[in-house]
């Protein structure tokens, strides 16, 4: 090969290995804010609804959580093809939306479709689903964290000794499928132990099913609540209500939820551990949740 030659192929060769590099060293952001200003809330949610379902998304489900704060959780088509190629993948099947009522504006976030594709270690990065929430509701900045790789994300937890995506808890394990999704209807619909359904969606292909959940401590039990939980970690100017609800999966004949360690500080990777609005504030939340879930779906604690 003539010298002039060679040395073009190995330019172009380190050019490659550059963008590929350059690509896993992009810090990605749990989420993107959308919108912010003046408005009516309520108007507000009314109208990212539309938006979502003339961008192709069905949505799930929705509720308010507190005051001033609603959540709407939607899919489509390459959310629930994606979760069916991993194992677990089905806990990336929704994207959730906030519409936060701060001070005089009303503000409009979403999880970031990439970030959350990584951190539950999905077969893609789902770079539609990205481009078409970011056409229906805009995209001012992303936010959430100073930012982690996808590499990070995949091998995410938050100390040592703490869970990584791939260590959910087992709530109960039933003799089938169907059982196992029977129980998980019937406690949400109960609602006894403060847990109650916001949405469900269905994989396509495999036994597996996301539940979505709005958890309200009862009897004093303000540990596993949602507005409690957020009061004392979501305490930024640009909201991350976004992280709510919180999920459950059904997996061929287990209920699994993510552990609130892994949950929580995959939203809030930056969050410090010891302070004000810190990790200590909420150190009984995790079992608080956990045991929740368990009396929810049938499971011995």
């Amino acid at each position: 090969m003539p010298i002039r030659f060679k040395n073009l192929a190995v330019l172009v060769l380190l050019a490659l290995t550059a963008a590929l590099v350059s690509a896993q060293d992009v810090l990605l952001k749990p989420f993107a804010l959308g919108s912010k200003g003046p408005g009516d809330r309520a108007q507000k949610v009314e109208a990212t609804k539309a938006a979502l379902i003339a961008a192709g998304f069905t949505v799930a489900g929705s509720y308010d959580p507190y005051a001033n704060t609603s959540v709407i959780v939607v899919s489509n088509d390459e959310l629930k093809s994606t979760a069916g190629k991993s194992t677990h993948g089905g806990f990336g099947a929704a994207q959730r939306i906030a519409v936060v009522k701060v001070k005089d504006e009303v503000q409009v976030s979403y999880t970031n479709p990439t970030y959350w594709a990584n951190a539950y270690r999905m077969a893609g990065n789902l770079k539609d689903t990205s481009e078409k929430l970011q056409a229906a509701l805009g995209k001012v900045d992303e936010f959430g964290a100073r930012g982690l790789t996808s590499a990070q994300l995949r091998k995410y937890h938050y100390t040592i000794g703490m869970e990584y995506f791939d260590e959910p808890s087992t709530l109960a394990e039933y003799d089938s499928h169907e059982e196992a999704l029977k129980a998980v209807e019937a406690g949400l619909m109960a609602g006894k132990h403060g847990v109650t359904k916001v949405y469900r969606v269905d994989i396509p292909g495999k036994k597996e099913v996301l539940f979505g959940v709005a958890m309200k401590g009862e009897g004093g039990n303000k540990n596993m609540d949602d507005s409690y939980l957020m009061s004392e970690i979501d305490f930024r100017d640009i909201k991350s209500a976004a992280h709510l609800p919180y999920d459950l999966l059904v997996s061929d004949r287990k209920v699994l939820a993510l552990y609130a360690r892994f949950r929580i500080a995959i939203s809030f990777p930056d969050l410090s551990m010891m302070g004000a609005n810190s990790f200590m504030n909420i150190m009984q939340s995790p079992e608080a949740i956990r045991k929740a879930l368990v009396l929810t779906v049938g499971g011995r604690d």
